[in-house]
């Protein structure tokens, strides 16, 4: 069935196609072959991984590999104290990942429940209610205002009927519906006979006949590109894959030169391959993933304390590295109400404040405040907005909505801001009769008694509708003082199509005084109308999200609008938030997207400010473009339509409160108060937990790297090892884990927004990093080495004693090192130099260090621990020659931050 170009199908061939009445419906015979043949009307949720291969999936990592087999060759040389540590650590690495991402992909799941409904149809010449399950190609679906479209719908009648489909199209105003047939190649937002699954019915009536059931329906079609869509890791986890796999290979080459020159120099193999494990488990830094999964964790904290909610970890840091933001404009970047912000009345135009529903705000003149009331004209352009009008507003929890559509919502809003009360207005001059809107006359008259309101006319008619429409019934307009003089309509259009260039939806407003006995009104007695002056509204964008998109233009980082409304609005509302290049907005549809061929496509991504009427594979093409040319690409949104290209982002963000369960549900964050300036919130963070995992990195691996090149120049030597495979085991996990995690809680930099993104290549060691892991690993292997070489020497008998001064000397020049990477140190360093007036406040470094010590002391002084890792008790004098030992680090450290500043 889904072969058809169903819009551009007259209403006869769609009911020869289907094989259909529209009087009777289907048989029930007819009705089950064909849920045989097209199965349920849902979607199904694709079959996710069971909780077990979840778990055993958070093994499959290379340094996880290197600890499982280190683990087992411990227990095969029965050192099980030292296996199941190390064991240990892998379970713990496992846990927090497994608990982390345990929550099952329920996109799918959430598109089912937005379509499932009961719905009014008829069957067998009979007006019946069935589950929205249930229905079949060919079903006629009748409508009302209020319901659910339960499936996709080829419109045969229509009465009045607009439908809301914001949340599959993007376009934030109800679309009203005709039953013509179109061109084939129409837009899926502008496919007027059409109503689509999931969308709701804001006025009206219709009858529809159903064409697709669904997987079949376009929300079905967007669960499909969903399930379809790669599953990418973001640029963390790729950088930390690829880093772990290179640290692997260099592990397990060492491990094998230690071996292998070993047994050359005829030394045992079972001693050999004991310094092999041991120089391994050395290498690897067994802390890093906790530190890691620590440091996300601590941002998913912060962020959601900036209304941020992650539902993946590496997102924390991948939206710190982001590039372009491709953001939804309805509802995301704008307010998603529709506001009055002029009004041409009398050759005069006035400007309206405010934003929103809430019926708060000013009307200027030339920027000059004005009282309505003097303004006559005004006022009646006003009143006949809120009389002419089937809408209402009301405040629901300290929040303002609007029951009914939201063009006439504008209007009432805009009327209230100038004093007037449409329920008591509505009691004053009470409607007779209207002539509803009809789209092919495209307007809406109301009659109303106005003999208790002081006019001079005993009846009054009140006329709202298109431009073009009204045009050809007015004769008159009003003049500034109220006064009825010639209509030019020329100067009339003029006005509107500047409004409309502005991106304002236009509406032209009229009135004509009746005879005090007439009780009804027809087409025909709007004759000689007087009309009374244009609105224009606009769903204007949030004055924080304005603030938040040039601070993220100041980071460095391009923000795109996507959107399903017009190209002109939205053209338009990104000129109002300063988007684009130079304030150049550049503004393409859907349809030119359709035409381009893969390279065209690639310079339209990368020149582009706004992609309107785009379909929801265009969106997700979109992203893939950018993605290909190397960005990092955040997406926002709140709609179905929205959900692919959220998963196939580097980064989805859903909004939380106007966000549909299904954009959530692809989205890797969610933010809770519907603000895009929370994201320049999530920016910060995202940037400060890349900046933290760094300076852990650079603290870690130069423990790793002296440790290693302690282990492996002993060997070579044929010396006495200076450190042991558990005491490595101790220094990697409890004595870093202790100094390192501290590192997760520094606050963000005073500069964090001042730099650009990181470039999405740029490996996660760079070079310079690089030289400081190198330069620091080798003042460590100098001072774990030459203190046990200086100790062993002057006190042969008493290994332990050395082994336990070199580590301590070690942990002394760490305690340095550390203050030197972080914010604490290096603002103690400025306060001291009066560069600054106060210093960062930075407790958790101080913890870190206090812990550290106690640690160390028990490391050494507690017997148990003596016995346990073959330690021996320092006298105070030994520990004052392992500190003096350690504070060359501070000119180590200054040297390297003079090439590589990590703050």
């Amino acid at each position: 069935m889904q072969s058809h170009q169903w819009h551009n199908l007259s209403i006869q061939d769609v009911i020869q196609h289907l094989g259909t009445s529209l009087d009777a419906g289907l048989t029930q015979a007819e009705v089950e072959q064909r849920q045989k043949q097209y199965g349920p009307n849902q979607l199904q949720a694709k079959v996710g991984r069971s909780p077990v291969v979840r778990f055993l999936l958070q093994f499959n990592q290379p340094l996880l590999y290197i600890l499982l087999i280190a683990g087992a060759v411990k227990a095969f040389l029965d050192d099980w104290v030292s296996a199941w540590v190390i064991w240990g650590v892998t379970l713990i690495n496992a846990i927090i990942g497994f608990v982390q991402e345990s929550k099952a992909e329920s996109a799918i799941a959430a598109l089912a429940s937005s379509v499932q409904t009961d719905t009014t149809i008829r069957r067998e010449n009979r007006k019946i209610q069935v589950p929205s399950s249930e229905l079949v190609p060919g079903d006629v679906v009748l409508l009302v205002s209020g319901d659910k479209v339960p499936a996709d719908l080829r419109l045969v009648e229509v009465h009045n009927l607009q439908i809301n489909e914001s949340a599959l199209t993007g376009e934030s105003v109800a679309v009203e519906k005709r039953t013509k047939t179109l061109e084939a190649d129409a837009p899926l937002a502008e496919r007027i006979n059409m109503a689509y699954a999931g969308s709701f019915v804001t006025s009206g009536q219709a009858r529809g006949v159903v064409i697709a059931t669904g997987t079949a329906t376009e929300t079905g079609r967007i669960s499909q590109l969903m399930e379809e869509q790669t599953n990418l890791t973001t640029p963390l986890t790729r950088k930390f894959d690829k880093f772990s796999r290179s640290l692997l290979y260099i592990i397990l080459g060492v491990a094998a030169l230690t071996f292998a020159v070993g047994l050359g120099r005829g030394q045992s193999w079972v001693d050999m391959f004991e310094a092999a494990v041991a120089l391994a488990v050395s290498a690897i830094p067994e802390g890093l993933p906790a530190v890691v999964t620590v440091t996300l964790a601590i941002g998913v904290s912060r962020m959601a304390r900036r209304h941020a909610i992650v539902r993946k970890l590496p997102a924390v840091e991948t939206l710190g590295g982001a590039t372009v933001i491709c953001s939804d404009k309805t509802g995301t970047l704008t307010e998603n109400q529709m506001t009055v912000q002029e009004i041409d009345v009398g050759d005069r135009r006035y400007s309206v404040t405010g934003v929103g529903y809430e019926p708060s705000g000013e009307f200027q003149l030339e920027n000059q405040t004005i009282q309505v009331e003097h303004h006559p004209a005004l006022r009646e352009c006003l009143l006949a907005g809120v009389l002419c009008n089937d809408s209402h507003v009301e405040s629901a929890e300290g929040e303002w909505r609007i029951l009914g559509d939201p063009t006439e919502g504008a209007l009432i809003v805009a009327a209230e801001k100038a004093g007037f009360n449409q329920p008591q207005l509505e009691e004053k001059m009470p409607r007779i009769d209207l002539i509803p809107f009809e789209s092919e006359y495209q307007y809406m008259a109301t009659l109303h008694d106005t003999s208790a309101a002081d006019r001079t006319a005993q009846r009054s008619i009140y006329v709202k509708g298109s431009v073009e429409a009204l045009m050809n019934y007015c004769r008159e307009r009003l003049d500034e003082q109220g006064q009825a003089v010639p209509l030019t309509p020329e100067s009339v259009h003029r006005s509107a199509e500047a409004m409309a260039e502005r991106g304002l939806r236009v509406l032209a407003l009229a009135k004509k005084d009746a005879a005090a006995a007439q009780n009804t009104i027809a087409p025909e007695d709007l004759t000689d109308l007087v009309f009374l002056g244009l609105q224009g509204m606009i769903d204007p964008p949030r004055e924080e999200a304005i603030r938040a998109v040039h601070a993220c233009k100041t980071a460095g980082i391009q923000v795109k609008m996507i959107t399903g409304d017009h190209a002109v609005t939205a053209a338009a509302i990104a000129s109002q938030m300063g988007l684009g290049h130079d304030h150049e907005v550049v503004a393409l549809t859907g349809k030119q997207l359709g035409e381009m061929d893969q390279r065209q496509l690639a310079n339209a991504v990368e020149d582009g400010t706004v992609f309107a009427r785009v379909a929801p594979e265009q969106k997700l093409r979109l992203v893939e473009a950018l993605q290909a040319k190397g960005e990092v690409v955040a997406m926002t949104g709140d709609g179905v339509n929205d959900a692919p290209a959220l998963k196939q982002a580097d980064i989805g963000i859903a909004m939380g409160k106007a966000g549909t369960e299904v954009a959530k549900e692809a989205a890797d964050m969610v933010l809770t108060d519907d603000n895009f300036a929370s994201i320049e919130a999530a920016v910060e963070e995202g940037r400060t937990v890349f900046r933290n995992l760094l300076k852990a990195i650079a603290f870690i691996l130069p423990v790793n790297g002296g440790e290693s090149m302690t282990i492996l120049i002993s060997v070579l030597l044929a010396r006495d090892l200076p450190i042991l495979a558990l005491q490595v085991l101790w220094l990697n996990m409890v004595n870093s884990i202790a100094m390192t995690v501290p590192l997760a809680f520094e606050p963000k930099s005073r500069r964090v927004m001042e730099q650009t993104p990181r470039h999405p290549n740029q490996p996660l060691l760079s070079s310079n990093l690089l030289k400081r892991i190198g330069i620091i690993s080798l003042f460590n292997w100098i001072l774990i080495f030459g203190m046990f070489e200086w100790v062993e020497s002057d006190t042969a008998e008493n290994i332990n004693l050395a082994r336990t001064m070199a580590i301590q000397a070690l942990v002394a020049g760490r305690i340095f090192y550390l203050l030197s990477i972080s914010q604490l140190g290096v603002s103690l360093v400025e306060k001291l130099r009066g560069r600054v007036e106060t210093w960062t406040a930075a407790p958790a470094i101080g913890f870190g260090i206090v812990a550290t010590i106690l640690l160390q002391v028990i490391f050494s002084q507690w017997s148990v621990m003596n016995r346990l890792f073959a330690t021996a008790p320092l006298s105070l004098e030994q520990w004052l020659i392992c500190l003096a030992a350690g504070l060359p680090m501070i000119l180590v450290a200054a040297f390297v931050n003079r090439f590589d500043p990590m703050n």
